[in-house]
């Protein structure tokens, strides 16, 4: 199964699926990133808040695929948002992965560090222009973040990596991202499994001959989005990667879009007041 590639607004490509090592032990990674790449998968999310990047690196390294053919994202750690820590956190994550595809600013942040989040995109803008990494962009900015960083620097990140499921559509942000030509990346995209037994889903499920899981990954993927699903369990990659075989029609597209909860589906935090920094 051939996994469709969405073009970049600085004329990279990134796989529309990939697998996220999101809460994932140090000790599991390893064998979770070879099962999803034995698969077919050869995008890969990890963060340096995640603790398991050198993992990452490890099975990468292992799996014997070419480097050119695996796309890897990884995040800038909250505790490493002035301009010469991210220079030394970057360094470490080139240590630890390899060559990276993608670097995001985790969190705004916007309650920390004075406010001064466009310090840290002109960081990563020095480190895209050095050619340490090929693309940067952004995780969990708001429309409002995202147009303060563009019209005091003017580059537009290439993606926004946000929580989105269908309990929180995050539309808003999604059409902020549009209107700048920024790739939407989905988070949470089965809203930590709650959206799974959601009566809506099954039924759609039942009708297609799908699990919940395959039935909201499509949903994202038909909506242009960029989803990265996490499983420790071999057989739960494998059916998350099938998802390119079905389509949903326009009427079940629309009975799952009606499943939005605005602020109130919101799982994670919100953007504008996390501050967490870890110790």
């Amino acid at each position: 199964m051939t996994v469709p590639s969405i073009q970049l607004n600085d004329g990279t490509n990134i796989p529309q699926l990939g697998v996220g090592v999101f809460q994932v032990e140090p000790g599991r990674t390893a064998q979770v990133v070879s099962d999803a790449l034995e698969v077919g998968y050869r995008h890969i999310d990890t963060a340096q808040m995640y603790g398991n990047e050198a993992e990452v690196g490890q099975a990468i390294r292992d799996s014997g695929i070419q480097r050119s053919d695996l796309y890897v994202t990884t995040k800038l750690n909250n505790g490493y948002h002035e301009p010469d820590a991210a220079r030394r956190a970057l360094d470490e994550s080139l240590e630890k992965l390899g060559p990276i595809d993608l670097f995001l600013i985790h969190w705004p942040l916007p309650t920390l560090y004075d406010g001064d989040f466009v310090a840290t995109w002109k960081a990563l803008e020095e480190f895209r222009g050095a050619g340490d990494v090929r693309s940067i962009g952004v995780s969990n900015f708001q429309p409002e973040h995202l147009k303060r960083i563009i019209d005091e620097t003017g580059v537009v990140p290439v993606v926004n990596q946000v929580e989105v499921h269908p309990y929180f559509a995050n539309e808003a942000v999604r059409r902020a991202d549009a209107d700048y030509q920024i790739a939407t990346e989905a988070w949470s995209p089965i809203a930590q499994g709650d959206v799974l037994t959601d009566p809506v889903i099954t039924a759609i499920a039942e009708e297609t001959g799908r699990t919940p899981a395959q039935v909201t990954l499509r949903w994202h993927v038909q909506r242009g989005d960029i989803v990265f699903p996490k499983s420790n369990n071999r057989e739960r990659l494998q059916q998350n990667f099938e998802i390119f075989d079905f389509n949903l029609d326009s009427d079940q597209m629309a009975r799952i879009d009606g499943l939005n909860r605005g602020e109130e589906g919101r799982r994670g935090p919100n953007p504008d007041t996390f501050d967490y920094v870890p110790e």
